[in-house]
């Protein structure tokens, strides 16, 4: 299986997916961690992303996905996913991909970012984020308000059987 975390930059994907990941004994991945140098620069500068600029990004990610889900490989992916056309180009296996969305308010996600400082994401970003995200209708919601431990506990419950 291939959990999918996704939401806008501070919603706390890489947090929960690596507590997530140790808890049930699966690898974690960051979908940051694949993108191309130029996207990165980009939003260091404060420049939002284009689909075309985000698109080999996208299809590094579904190789990941392939690659695990081939080799049976149980992994937590954090990867924004903001728009649906991104979610339907990752959704390589209906059946062991799932999605879930950390929700949360814009008000809380500005907080975090403010008190982020070693990533190469631009917090004046954020709105663009919010401007681009498609909520999911298909997605596991989990409010980010809770601590990240009561989060990962949250979503192990409601993908149990």
């Amino acid at each position: 299986m291939v959990i999918i975390l996704i939401g806008v930059a501070g919603s706390g994907k890489p947090t929960v997916g690596r507590m997530l990941s140790a808890r049930a004994g699966w690898e974690f991945h960051d979908a940051d961690d694949l993108h191309p140098p130029h996207n990165r620069e980009k939003m260091r500068r404060g420049v939002a992303l284009t689909d075309a600029d985000r698109l080999p990004w996208l299809y590094a990610v579904r190789d990941l996905m392939t690659r695990c889900l081939a080799e049976k490989r149980s992994a937590v992916i954090a990867c924004s996913a903001l728009k649906q056309s991104y979610r339907d180009l990752l959704m390589v296996d209906a059946k062991d991909v799932k999605f879930v969305y950390l929700k949360g308010a814009p008000a809380l996600i500005a907080e975090r970012l403010a008190r982020r400082a070693e990533h190469f994401f631009d917090r004046r970003l954020l709105q663009s984020q919010f401007d681009t995200l498609e909520e999911p209708a298909n997605a596991i919601v989990v409010d980010i308000a809770a601590p990240p431990e009561k989060i990962a506990e949250t979503i192990r419950s409601r993908l149990a059987p």
